[in-house]
Formats: structure tokens, C-alpha cells, sequence
């Protein structure tokens, strides 16, 4: 009960200092449709008021502040017109609509499964290289730290222009750029799971002549599970994100990087607003799914997480 108190007061904290600052962000563009409604504000010009401070047009126009709240197509769009928009978009929509966020989020979701499939199996793979052959760990690991310094906003439009180049369409491009983002903290935390064991336990495993294969499959393997599940859980929003930044170079129809784009051309902010939340619910969803097939597993091993 405590810590559910504790987490409802940072939430209605946050919430408020959201309200508060819609006012000075959206201020301005009630004042000047005030202005064209004929009444009184202060500064009397849009120039004098594009050069004024948000916080001394809110001192001189307290009336304006409920309005702030309330704007078609504010600069910061309130909480409850975010949550307005999510539940007309989901609720309120067949999950056909190309207005449903629920179908946007079925098309990232199939990309960012596919992606995050690819980048654990071949996490998976070079961590267990690494682990078992020194020339992999000297070359395989730092250019695999080197790919991450690479911005993906930068390489994202290159691997849709080549795939496309060889006719290459649809989800695939999308998922390997979210295997991109995925596979590396899975190789980080497949290689410290594999290497926790210490040297008593291995020692261990060879008096009584366990074979390499048998020291990974009683010993490594086991080990790793809960390094493994921690970088999964950091992989799988990972996976999100680039399927997201997939979508935009793009120009696709569909998907949550879609609804970024319309919103972002038509300067509907409650509808990225509303995306943006799409993706996060999405992306705690995934991970607390991470979270519940990691105790059921290692629970059964007998694993402590």
C-alpha cells in the first residue's frame, strides 16, 4: 500500500507540473485568438507579444490560464486532451482503422518482434564466441562497441535506401534496424552472464572432467539467465525504438512512426502526444511479458533473479 501511495504521489506531481506548464508554453497563441475575438489583452499587438516573456503574459492575463489547457492545437497539449485522444483512438475506434492506434501499434509491434528476434539470436551468438574464443573477444567485441556509436537516425535512412536497392520491402528493413539497437546489450549481458561463474565453480566442473560443452550447458548457461532477462528487458524497448525510427524515412502509412509523421506535418501535437504514449505503454507492456517469463523460468531452474 505504501509504496502504491508513494507511486500515485509522483505520478500526481508530474501531472501537475504538466498543467502548469501548458500555460506558459500555450499562452501565447490564446492570447492572440483572444485578440481576434475582440477582447483586451495585454500586451494590445501579436509583435509586442512574440517579443514579451510566457511567464509575464500569464502575470498580465490571469484570465487566459484555464484556456491554456484547452487549445486545439497547442505547443504542449494538456494531460487530459492526450488521454482524450488515447481513448478515441483505441476505445472509440475498430482496431482496422487506419485512425486506431491499435492498429498502428500492431504494424510496430510485428517489426519490432521480428528485429528483436534477430538481435538476441545473433546477440546470443557472439556472446557465446566471445566467451569461448580469445581472437573473437579482442576483434568481434569492440567493433560491436564501435557499431553503437553510429547514430541511428543517421543510419536508418542507409539501410532502407540499400535494401530497397535490391528490392528488399516492407517489415524486414524496419526489423533489421531494430535488431541494430537489440543485439547489443544482449551481447553485453549474454557475455558477464557467461563469465559469472567463478573460478571455484569452474574448477569445480573440471575435477570432475566435465567436457567444455558441459561446463556451458550446466554451469554457464544457467548462470547467465538473469544477465540474459536484464538485457533482454533493455533490448526489447530498444527494438521499439528503431522499429519507430524505421517507419520515418519511410513515409510509411502505418505504424506508430507514422502517426509521429502526420502528426508532425499537420502540427497535430496531441496526436504525437498521444503516440508517444502509444509507444511507452506498448514498451512497458513488452517488458513486464519479459518480466513475467523471466520468474516462471527461473523459478523452474531454480535460479534466484
Amino acid at each position: 500500500m505504501k509504496t502504491f501511495m508513494a507511486v500515485l504521489t509522483v505520478v500526481a506531481g508530474i501531472i501537475g507540473l504538466w498543467y502548469l506548464a501548458c500555460v506558459p508554453m500555450n499562452i501565447k497563441g490564446v492570447l492572440d485568438a483572444a485578440e481576434r475575438a475582440g477582447e483586451q489583452v495585454e500586451p494590445a499587438t501579436a509583435r509586442e507579444r512574440r517579443d514579451a516573456s510566457a511567464l509575464g503574459l500569464v502575470v498580465q492575463n490571469s484570465f487566459a490560464i484555464s484556456r491554456a489547457w484547452s487549445v486545439e492545437r497547442p505547443r504542449l497539449p494538456a494531460p487530459h486532451q492526450v488521454a482524450t485522444e488515447l481513448w478515441d483512438t483505441t476505445v472509440m475506434k475498430k482496431i482496422t482503422s487506419k485512425r486506431s492506434l491499435i492498429y498502428h501499434g500492431q504494424v510496430t509491434l510485428s517489426a519490432t518482434l521480428l528485429g528483436f528476434a534477430i538481435g538476441t539470436g545473433l546477440g546470443i551468438l557472439l556472446a557465446v564466441g566471445i566467451v569461448h574464443s580469445r581472437v573473437m573477444d579482442m576483434s568481434v567485441m569492440p567493433w560491436a562497441i564501435v557499431s553503437q556509436t553510429i547514430p541511428i537516425i543517421a543510419l536508418a535512412p542507409m539501410i532502407i535506401v540499400v535494401l530497397y536497392s535490391i528490392g528488399v520491402q516492407g517489415l524486414l528493413p524496419k526489423a533489421i534496424i531494430a535488431a541494430y539497437l537489440s543485439f547489443f546489450p544482449v551481447v553485453v549481458g549474454m557475455v558477464k552472464g557467461l563469465r559469472s561463474p567463478d573460478h571455484m565453480q569452474l574448477d569445480l566442473m573440471k575435477t570432475y572432467n566435465a567436457s567444455q560443452g558441459q561446463v556451458f550447458w550446466k554451469l554457464r548457461l544457467p548462470s547467465s539467465m538473469p544477465y540474459l532477462f536484464a538485457s533482454l528487458k533493455i533490448g526489447i524497448a530498444a527494438s521499439l525504438v528503431g522499429a519507430i525510427v524505421g517507419e520515418l524515412p519511410t513515409g510509411a502509412v502505418a505504424g506508430l512512426g507514422a502517426r509521429l509523421l502526420a502528426g508532425s506535418y499537420y502540427g497535430q501535437t496531441v496526436q504525437i502526444w498521444s503516440a508517444l504514449f502509444a509507444a511507452a505503454i506498448l514498451a512497458a507492456a513488452l517488458v513486464a511479458l519479459l518480466g513475467v517469463l523471466e520468474r516462471m523460468l527461473l523459478g523452474r531452474m531454480g535460479v534466484k533473479s
